[in-house]
């Protein structure tokens, strides 16, 4: 199984009230914005969800597992909680709160309606990437082919993800200073290579 990874971002999420059902809505992946994480640029390309495995995907709240999920969504049951969609700008999607019985349902939902909590973040799998720029400084690795997405949380703190991205992603960051690391090296041997054969001309 691929490494899981998470992203936070300051989403649109907001709080709905329909036919006295309490709905929370946002978009947790946006195609094409590029975000920096610190050590390098990252890009979900458009097109990355078109084969991910969305069949059974958690809603969260700040990716705390050791709760109850609030909702779930699951690929054939009509009655998920948490309904999935994908269209040309990302993944959007709709979450029926169950406040009644739920306290932290009705803490959520009181704390989206307020502006408390405005981010969104996923946990996911990377099938397919490419690098761009890495003899620069901070390059940009494009995400052509998520695999997985296993859930979604609303998050406290979205605009940390920067600071957070080592401790949560060390994995990717030592991958990536490792293949610039290559990369440079060996733009430096091919520049040693070229001298030689000049200075025999």
């Amino acid at each position: 199984m691929s490494e899981l990874l998470k992203r936070s971002y300051s989403f649109e999420i907001r709080a709905n009230e329909n036919e006295n059902k309490k709905i929370i809505t946002g978009k947790p992946i946006v195609f094409e914005s590029k975000t920096d994480l610190g050590y390098f640029d990252e890009i979900i390309e458009r097109g990355a969800l078109d084969k991910t495995d969305l069949s059974d995907v958690r809603f969260l709240v700040n990716h705390d597992t050791s709760k109850i999920p609030l909702a779930r969504a699951k690929a054939g049951d009509e009655n998920s909680t948490m309904k999935i969609s994908v269209d040309k700008d990302g993944m959007s999607i709709s979450v029926e709160l169950d406040t009644e019985n739920n306290s932290e349902a009705r803490a959520l939902y009181s704390a989206v309606q307020r502006g408390d909590i405005s981010g969104m973040s996923f946990m996911f799998s990377i099938d397919g990437e490419e690098w761009e720029n890495l003899e620069s400084e901070h390059p940009t690795r494009h995400i052509k082919s998520i695999g997985q997405v296993a859930e979604v949380s609303a998050v406290t703190f979205p605009a940390y993800e920067a600071t957070e991205i080592s401790a949560r992603d060390k994995n990717t960051l030592d991958a990536a200073k490792k293949t610039i690391s290559n990369v440079r090296s060996d733009s430096l041997e091919l520049e040693k290579l070229k001298a030689k054969y000049l200075y025999n001309l």
